[in-house]
């Protein structure tokens, strides 16, 4: 590899963990301003947003000129394409986390809408599993990226039970119908960056192995497991 290469690969993963400080800020934020019905994150996830949009377009940008000025090959393409995946993924996480603030201040005008105890054990699951996710993108940590794929189950389960909670809210009482589904809607977008965040495990994988574990079962990931603990 050549040393402007290796410079300019460095530069854009530099670029890449900044926009990943952000995006966790915001979400953090918003998972925080749910909790505690606090109106004004909107407002401060619209403001962090911009900065978030901008900085993908130009990361992106850096992708495709480091593509047509180095051809890089192997480990070095890989880097390249788990960049240009992570960055969108990282952007549509923010979209998720200002969607989010969105539906708080419906959810704030009813104090009486009780909010599920899984909500907090979702949105500190999630937040660790893209923490984790980036940490393993960091560390080239193939194990750490499977942990984050394995969590993804227990998000949904929370999400699940959340939304049979708010069935049943709607159901006895129409008045908080229409909080319950701006509740709903949060809930949800929780458990969409969950999803991204297994993404970016996935392709921390695909960084690290050369393996592309996108759409493979539970079983088909644990006999990939075992060929390489083989070899």
């Amino acid at each position: 590899m050549s040393k402007h290469l290796e410079r300019d690969l460095e530069s854009l993963e530099r670029d890449l963990l900044a926009q990943s400080s952000v995006v966790e800020q915001m979400i953090r934020a918003a998972c925080r301003g749910l909790r505690q019905r606090d109106s004004g994150v909107a407002a401060e996830l619209g403001e962090l947003e911009p900065g978030v949009n901008s900085r993908e377009v130009r990361i992106e940008e850096e992708c495709l000129k480091l593509l047509a000025l180095h051809q890089p090959v192997a480990v070095d393409l890989r880097r390249v394409a788990t960049v240009l995946k992570v960055n969108s993924d990282l952007e549509r996480i923010a979209d998720l986390a200002v969607n989010i603030g969105e539906r708080i201040p419906a959810i704030a005008s009813r104090p009486d809408l009780r909010v599920s105890g899984s909500l907090d054990e979702m949105a500190a699951m999630t937040i660790g599993m893209v923490r984790d996710a980036l940490d393993a993108l960091v560390e080239f940590d193939a194990d750490l990226a499977r942990k984050v794929c394995r969590q993804d189950d227990e998000v949904d389960e929370y999400n699940r039970t959340i939304i049979a909670e708010l069935h049943e809210v709607m159901q006895h009482n129409g008045q908080l119908v229409e909080a319950a589904l701006h509740f709903f809607s949060a809930s949800r977008h929780i458990e969409r960056i969950a999803d991204h965040a297994t993404n970016i495990a996935e392709d921390v994988i695909y960084l690290v192995e050369g393996e592309i574990t996108r759409h493979q079962s539970e079983e088909e990931r644990r006999a990939s497991i075992d060929q390489r603990s083989a070899r």
